[in-house]
């Protein structure tokens, strides 16, 4: 007997359940979305606390229509047109010729495996062209893919959703009035007139925010919300015009803002990927829960299978190798681009949009439509979900779980560190605005970067290819809070550190800044960079001491005393623990523990056989 929960209990579950799924896919190091969908299916077929066409109705649709727009716009302002300088072509090729012969393998499919209708196998098809960036993104950044591929597959998931939506739309109108056999001409003018239509609209109300950000016009807090009215009101204007030119309208904002140099949309990019993370888990489980037992009873297993099959390892090979043909992309690169083709929310709702209203028209096998692309979308998710990041990682081209350590400063005693982490195999890179210190870096071998660590484009020019922490090392207090709260965004919150501000050390870290405008305090509390440059001038120096059960932790205390600071922790495994002011460590034998020791215990030779010397400071 199933319960029925009140519609207030119902829409708070979603959310809270929304976020816990996600929660539990970080915990787990799995795809959020595949969490989310199971947690969906769990809730509506599965013990059907969840219905959400009784829970909004007619709103359903429409209020998917537009979170699915809002989550377009934020992914377009992840693009960058500088990213297209080595795949532009591939990423254009993808989203035409690659569409063109994913609809065509996909329509046939259909229609010889899955037994529909030609001409509801034709619009199968072109709802199955995308591959989302509801999937794409959450997807990207769990497997952080290095180099350009990770920009080609961010492109396309978010170029694709908007072209196969209008596919979609225009084989849809000629469904309705019965007039497959459309000519050529009027078909490519729906597509002309379709994109014309998005584009126009999007920039020009790219230009109406740039208006009123610049002149500040608008107060600072009313900022993301205004965005947020001109996505919405962008969307619904364009579709007056052609229909799903809406989609195009909001990629194009994205990217027209996130290429511009006239005002910064930093807060806004953290308020939309805030909005979408928020968006995403009450979408896929609200999607997921519409489904019914009937509907997943209906599907043939063994056909949907062979479809699936077919998808992914016919039609997504054979639109890469067409679109890559002859490109730059090695053979690593065109293989994981090859998996990488999950289906998402537009797939869901835009075959949701058009079931309803065949369904209306009596169509023969529209009922069928909705339960097959959720087949899709589900065998998809969990195909390219679980088994992406693997790939990525056995191609070299995947780190879910960066290591590397950026470091904001290349002065003498920031080098000694860095040299250190190297020495334990963990990858390093330092950013400096001293050509002298650049300088000396590259003399000892370092990767470095000469630029502003706080520079609006540091995380565009910087190569952060397996890095995943950042220690902000420099002296001035103002620029390692910046640099801090800069980096939340690529590393989160917990990855980001700062010396502890030169200040009195008898206060408290918490008494400098609010948390949420600062990073984790390194080291230890009162460490600031003048005390760190007291100790290395003096002759401090860093030891890599590695930890047995005759030389343990409490063994390196009594040996070393309060003198001996404690920087980093390397497991067992590689991975590194940075070292912070925010709980004591307690290190493991077989660790490895980096540390700064004063100047009277480097000469103490006792010690040597347990450790090695990274580097002595001169006096």
């Amino acid at each position: 007997m199933r319960v029925t929960f009140p519609i207030s209990v119902q829409l708070a579950g979603i959310v809270v359940l929304g976020v816990g799924a996600q929660w539990l896919a970080w915990r787990l190091r799995v795809p959020s979305i595949f969490v989310l969908l199971l947690t969906g299916l769990l809730l509506g077929p599965g013990f059907g606390v969840v219905q959400p066409d009784a829970l909004l109705g007619d709103l359903l649709l429409p209020v998917v229509s537009l979170s699915v727009a809002v989550i377009l716009f934020e992914g377009g302002l992840n693009l960058r047109v500088s990213e297209l300088q080595d795949a532009g072509r591939v990423v254009w090729n993808l989203v035409t010729i690659g569409c063109l012969v994913t609809w065509v393998i996909a329509s046939v499919g259909a229609y010889f495996i899955l037994d529909l209708d030609a001409g509801l196998a034709f619009l199968f098809g072109a709802v199955l062209v995308v591959t989302g960036p509801t999937v794409t993104l959450p997807l990207i950044r769990h497997i952080r893919p290095v180099g350009r591929i990770g920009a080609v597959v961010k492109w396309e998931g978010i170029v694709n959703d908007p072209i196969g939506a209008m596919l979609a739309v225009l084989v849809f109108g000629a469904l309705r009035t019965e007039a497959l056999d459309v000519t050529f001409m009027h078909f490519v003018g729906g597509l002309v007139g379709t994109v014309a239509a998005g584009v126009a609209v999007g920039l020009a109300a790219t230009a109406v925010i740039l208006f009123l950000f610049r002149p500040h016009w608008l107060p600072d807090y009313l900022h993301n919300h205004a965005a947020l009215a001109l996505v919405l009101t962008a969307y619904l204007a364009a579709n007056a015009f052609r229909p799903e030119a809406g989609l195009f309208a909001v990629t194009v904002m994205g990217i027209a803002l996130a290429n511009q140099r006239m005002v910064s949309i930093r807060h806004l990019m953290e308020f939309k990927e805030n909005l979408r993370v928020l968006l995403l888990a009450t979408l896929f489980i609200a999607l997921g829960a519409r489904m019914s037992r009937a509907d997943i009873a209906s599907l043939d297993v063994v056909s949907s299978l062979v479809f699936l099959a077919l998808l992914a390892l016919v039609a997504r090979p054979l639109a890469v190798l067409a679109s890559t043909w002859r490109s730059t992309l090695d053979r690593r690169e065109k293989v994981f681009l090859m998996w990488m083709a999950p289906r998402g929310v537009i797939a869901a709702a835009v075959s949701s949009v058009f079931a309803l209203e065949l369904e209306e028209m009596s169509f023969p096998g529209a009922e069928r439509l909705v339960p097959l692309t959720f087949l899709v979308v589900i065998g998809t998710v969990a195909l390219y979900g679980l088994t992406a990041s693997p790939l990525a990682r056995r191609l070299g081209l995947g780190q879910p779980n960066p290591q590397g350590i950026l470091i904001a400063g290349a002065h003498a005693w920031a080098r000694e560190i860095a040299k250190a982490l190297r020495a334990e195999g963990v990858a390093v890179r330092l950013i400096d605005t001293n050509w002298g210190n650049i300088s000396a870096a590259r003399m000892e071998g370092l990767p470095v970067h000469y630029g502003s660590i706080i520079s609006e484009s540091a995380m565009d020019d910087i190569d952060l290819g397996g890095m995943g922490r950042l220690l902000a090392l420099t002296s001035n207090n103002e620029a390692n809070a910046l640099a801090a709260l800069h980096f939340t965004e690529a590393f989160g919150r917990a990855e980001v550190y700062q010396l502890a501000p030169s200040a009195d050390t008898n206060q408290k870290s918490s008494d400098f800044s609010p948390k949420h405008l600062r990073g984790r305090i390194l080291f230890a509390p009162g460490l600031t960079h003048d005390r760190l440059s007291a100790r290395f001038n003096a002759g401090g120096a860093i030891r890599r001491t590695t930890l047995t059960r005759e030389f343990d932790y409490e063994a390196f205390l009594n040996h070393y005393g309060d003198d001996a600071v404690p920087l980093f922790l390397v497991r067992e495994t590689g991975s590194v623990l940075v070292i912070n002011a925010d709980k004591p460590v307690a290190p493991k034998v077989g660790q490895t523990l980096i540390s700064l020791v004063s100047p009277a215990a480097v000469s103490r030779p006792e010690a040597v056989a347990h450790e090695g010397i990274s580097a002595t400071a001169e006096t």
